[in-house]
């Protein structure tokens, strides 16, 4: 047996095992005829016989023997390939990348999958700051590719692109049952260039079209600003390698201004690293935990607040903005504040991503395998999957409120703090007054 096909079967078992370690009880195909060489091709199945078992001896013992009965029909079939597949010689590695795809598939779990290493490349690039695309955070799990969130000050942004929409065209070329991670590399490409997107929109009744140039999307995940009333606002868009230094950043500026509330914008933020939402959690929480992580076995970690915040103060009143687009870490960080009684959510309800996955790195550069290893609680112990964080205070955005750049969800959240403050009680819904722009970072 080759070398590669060794590599291969190492590959598949590293794989079966890490699923048995991590998967902890989470857990598609076509069946096509084949014509046998030398018989006249068949346009029913009926007339194919069986083929003799055509794992050799070789593979059998290098597979170990506990295992293979069990893998002895995927030799089979990779040897079939190799002996009758009109189009030879095949790729190996292409072949070994669509087995371990396969597997993943196999879990039957929308955020569980491979990834080749390029695509593990974009992923991690987009959480270090820095990719070139039209900046949105999309759900590639759809029928269609779906924009789940527009990076602010983003051409995405800037073109109109909203939660929700869902990808139908790229450049005129129908994605209907094109692979959702496929569409997505298609959206990327160099800076300077121009993808046109067909888009359905809930709620319109024709197909929009939007001609969106590419861009070096440079992401700044943490800003912040004073507003008027001596409201601190501060916008955290994604939780990166990036973003706890830069929320520092903002914090060390706005808390010596002495501000007598803090509006936390997690809108349209669609996630990132566990361990940052814990710790831009742990900035506006002094004690408490601020999740627990529960495994297929039913064994839990928990993960409290660190010591050292810089707004901890509870007499700063805090208000969290949310939206459909606050998924995975922002609902890690605005569950944890809402049921600590550390803030009020002021939005719509939140995306509803309450479980928790591990980028285990293939070796020899192969890409990586996302796994689903546990489903995280709020500190009450709820869970959010599919089922969002609810406000406090629900306000929603209109399309023209959108076109008009009003901000209706901040205005919202400064009458509440503004009611928090005098001891008045809040409202589920506050009216808004005199519309205020959409802060941009």
């Amino acid at each position: 047996m080759n070398k590669m096909l060794k590599y291969v079967f190492l590959v598949l078992v590293v794989i079966t095992f890490t699923l048995g370690g991590f998967a902890g009880g989470f857990v598609a195909g076509h069946l096509m005829p084949f014509n046998v060489p030398g018989l006249p091709a068949s346009p029913t199945p009926s007339t194919v016989t069986s083929a003799p078992p055509t794992t050799s001896p070789e593979q059998q013992s290098a597979t170990p023997a506990n295992m293979q009965v069990l893998f002895s029909p995927f030799w089979e079939t990779w040897n079939l390939v190799h002996k009758n597949f009109v189009d030879q010689p095949v790729d190996d590695t292409a072949l070994m990348r669509g087995a371990i795809t396969g597997m993943m598939q196999a879990l039957g779990d929308q955020h569980s999958s491979y990834m080749d290493p390029e695509q593990f490349k974009e992923a991690n690039s987009s959480l270090a700051g820095s990719y070139e695309g039209i900046g949105a955070y999309v759900d590639t799990t759809a029928k269609y590719l779906t924009i789940t969130s527009p990076i602010p000050g983003s051409p995405a942004e800037r073109a109109g692109l909203r939660p929700g929409d869902q990808v139908v065209k790229i450049d005129d070329v129908d994605m209907t049952g094109v692979d959702g991670e496929l569409a997505r590399r298609k959206v990327l490409g160099p800076a300077n260039t121009t993808v046109h997107l067909t888009i359905l929109r809930e709620g319109e009744q024709s197909l929009l079209e939007f001609n969106i140039k590419r861009e070096k999307i440079v992401i700044k995940s943490a800003t912040g600003k004073m507003l008027d009333n001596n409201i601190a606002y501060i916008q955290v868009t994604t939780f990166g390698e990036n973003t706890t230094p830069e929320l520092l950043d903002a914090l060390n500026t706005l808390m010596p201004q002495k501000p007598k509330a803090i509006v936390l914008d997690l809108r349209n933020n669609g996630g990132g690293y566990l361990q940052t939402a814990v710790e831009v959690t742990s900035q506006f929480v002094d004690k408490g935990v601020v999740l627990y992580e529960e495994y297929g076995d039913k064994t839990r970690t928990t993960f409290e607040v660190q010591a050292g915040g810089l707004a901890t103060d509870t007499n700063i009143p805090i208000v969290v903005l949310i939206n459909e687009g606050s998924a995975s870490a922002s609902e890690i960080v605005a569950g944890a504040m809402q049921d600590l009684g550390r803030a009020k959510l002021v939005g719509t309800v939140s995306y509803g991503k309450g479980s928790v996955q591990n980028w285990i790195p293939l070796t020899g550069e192969n890409g990586a395998v996302r796994i689903t290893i546990a489903k995280w609680l709020t500190p009450n112990e709820h869970t959010i999957h599919k089922i969002g964080l609810t406000p406090d205070v629900f306000v929603g955005m209109t399309a023209d409120d959108y076109k008009a750049k009003r901000d209706p969800q901040l205005d919202a959240a400064v009458q509440t703090l503004l009611a928090m403050l005098s001891g008045n009680p809040i409202p589920t819904s506050v009216p808004t007054s005199i519309p205020t722009p959409i802060p941009t970072p």
